[in-house]
């Protein structure tokens, strides 16, 4: 028998979902999601709705036909013709597209920026359980066929250079005793020595996830990452943060007074601690840090993650151990980390060295 408390909750039918429950799905889903994902599926959707509207002269509305999807593709797909490299968006548009922020300069786009906007589409349609154009036969193979044009004339996708030890410590000697420079120090070394981490890793650092186990020496519990986002108490979890990396953060800790929260702020004017920083910050420091260096090359955030790796394999640290700092979870992605730097240290490469 149900209690006259319970007889007051409004039934529910089983078959459907109300509004309420509809919104807390939809909530749940996007909580659920990183933000740096939400970020590019809505640039994504934002260029897919300003080249609709400029192409076809109307409001896009989904479910889209394939014919759309082809075209599509091959407005923004390069292709051999005989004067050249073509594709099939008038330059009107795209001028229109970059004058409205939607594309960053004029010219096709990338490859992957490609695929990664077809593959919002397709979660497009398949979160609103529509038929799906991009799975269609013509567009998997024109996809198919595209990717394999690229490839064959030797467009592969561009890599940022990759921040090995030499060069970090060029960045480190940038770094000078103010709190600035003792943030940017620790933040450095933090985010190399520790495995890589990630630019949203790194913002996110909490000083409740850290712990002290010498008089300068931490292990970071990176709860939730990438490669762990359902949050799985996992042994790898754990990243020390050691040596140089330790000395510079306990610098920070003492100098800042953080004692709770992120653990790295941005710096007010005055050198005043500000509040949380944001992902995009830590590219920004790496890429200045570059330029005071005089470190050239195509440096990034990300440049911290494949410079630990690639360090790695110079240094003949096992595929295990890396993989166990990095949290990478496949081997032929770790693998495809490692620079020329590092293949050129191949044993292998030397079989006829000594012979005449």
């Amino acid at each position: 028998m149900f209690t006259p408390l319970l007889q007051k909750v409004p039934a529910l039918l089983p078959s459907a979902l109300s509004d309420v429950t509809r919104n807390a799905v939809h909530e749940l889903m996007r909580e659920g999601e990183s933000l740096n994902t939400l970020a590019s599926y809505r640039a994504a959707l934002r260029y897919w709705a300003a080249w609709y509207g400029l192409r076809y002269g109307v409001q896009i509305q989904l479910p889209l036909p394939t014919a759309c999807i082809l075209q599509f593709v091959v407005d923004h797909a390069q292709r051999a013709t005989a004067q050249g490299l073509a594709s099939e968006l008038p330059d009107s548009i795209d001028d229109a597209l970059v004058a409205g922020g939607y594309k960053g300069k004029p010219g096709p786009m990338a490859h992957s920026t490609l695929v990664h906007r077809i593959a919002v589409m397709s979660k497009a349609h398949q979160l609103r359980n529509l038929s799906n154009p991009c799975h269609d036969v013509q567009v998997r193979e024109l996809l198919s066929r595209t990717r394999k044009a690229y490839a064959k004339r030797g467009a592969l996708p561009r890599k940022k250079a990759a921040l090995t030890k030499d060069p970090l410590q060029a960045l480190l000697e940038t770094c000078d005793d103010t709190l600035r420079g003792k943030r940017d120090r620790a933040l450095l070394l933090f985010a190399w020595a520790s495995g890589g981490r990630r630019r949203s890793e790194v913002a996110g650092a909490q000083m409740e996830q850290l712990r002290r186990i010498g008089p300068a020496e931490f292990v970071y519990t990176l709860a939730h990452s990438k490669t762990n986002q359902a949050g799985r108490d996992l042994p790898e979890n754990n990243k020390p943060v050691l040596g140089p990396a330790g000395d510079a953060l306990q610098d920070w800790l003492l100098s800042s007074g953080i004692a709770q929260g992120p653990i790295f702020r941005r710096i007010l004017k005055g050198g005043h601690l500000g509040g949380p920083m944001s992902p995009a910050a830590v590219r920004t420091i790496v890429k200045a840090r570059c330029a005071l260096a005089g470190v050239e090359g195509d440096f990034s955030a990300h440049s911290l993650r494949s410079g630990f790796v690639t360090e790695a394999g110079r240094q003949n640290v096992s595929l295990a151990d890396t993989m166990a700092l990095t949290g990478h979870h496949s081997i032929p992605t770790v693998m495809g980390y490692f620079r020329a730097e590092a293949t050129i240290l191949n044993k292998g490469a030397r079989l006829l060295d000594g012979s005449e």
